[in-house]
């Protein structure tokens, strides 16, 4: 049942009511489509075995943003909210787990690579009936499910969100064209703002320095844009990278591997 990406829908809300301590919904989402902010009162692991997708936590703090092509899934705990914004058509698989169940799993919202054995234990459970026998096999292939769950490698490929004006000004442009190739000084002057300023507040709000959050932003754009099919040559160019070598070695340093070696593994 895909949701329809108005304010106040959450998609799958008999997930709170089926009682079993982990639940899985298989839902299917066209190119463009969009879920609005919401939270679920069980914690939810998200996860498309086809397709890429964005996934924004929404904070007091700020913004999280994580690009998850189908070898990654992001946790979320329960209470918070966030939003889906899917890039390509995408077939999601949401695991929805009791709090008192996922005590060993992570407090705060993180991306993490999916195991084979995790990917498959997932698509089996999406085919058990509602309320499976939690006393017979199928209870026993949850149980596994949830170990699974709790040794899961996080893999650090968010994307900080800040709330203050004027540096959010120039990560939205960014984000809107990652190719823009202007220093930290032109982005200050058309932010209104010392190079200094702007270079304070990228590692106050986010963490990371003015260039490693825009070598972050533009590798994470890569991903849902190969995802699709494009060539390695004109996402590297169209991202802003001088060179495709370039793009592929800022590549290999994020993801341990090439483009092609990449996308041949998570698209398999």
């Amino acid at each position: 049942m895909p949701g329809n990406g108005q304010a106040g829908v959450i998609p799958n809300p008999e997930a709170v009511f089926v009682a079993r301590p982990v639940v899985v919904y298989a839902n299917d989402y066209p190119s463009g489509h969009a879920i609005a902010p919401h939270s679920h009162e069980r914690g939810q692991l998200v996860y498309a075995c086809d397709g890429t997708m964005t996934v924004t936590v929404h904070e007091d703090g700020g913004d999280r943003r994580w690009v998850v092509p189908p070898d990654r899934a992001v946790w979320i705990p329960a209470g918070q909210r966030h939003s889906i914004a899917v890039s390509q058509r995408v077939r999601m698989r949401s695991l929805y787990v009791l709090a008192e169940r996922a005590a060993e799993l992570p407090a705060s919202c993180r991306v993490a690579a999916v195991t084979p054995l995790l990917r498959e234990l997932i698509l089996r459970a999406a085919d058990l009936p509602r309320l499976y026998d939690e006393a017979g096999w199928q209870g026993r292939l949850i149980a596994v499910l949830l170990d699974e769950l709790s040794r899961l490698p996080p893999v650090p490929l968010d994307l900080p969100q800040p709330a203050e004006p004027r540096l959010r000004r120039v990560t939205q442009a960014l984000l809107a064209n990652p190719g823009d190739r202007r220093s930290l000084a032109a982005w200050a002057r058309w932010a209104g703002a010392s190079p200094r300023t702007l270079a304070r507040l990228f590692l106050r709000e986010t963490g990371l320095s003015f260039g490693a959050w825009r070598q972050r932003a533009r590798l994470l754009q890569a991903v849902a844009r190969l995802a699709t099919g494009q060539a390695v040559t004109t996402v590297a160019l169209d991202v802003g990278y001088d060179s495709p070598s370039a793009f592929i070695a800022a590549f290999r340093r994020q993801f341990g591997t090439t483009p092609r070696r990449y996308l041949r593994r998570t698209l398999s």
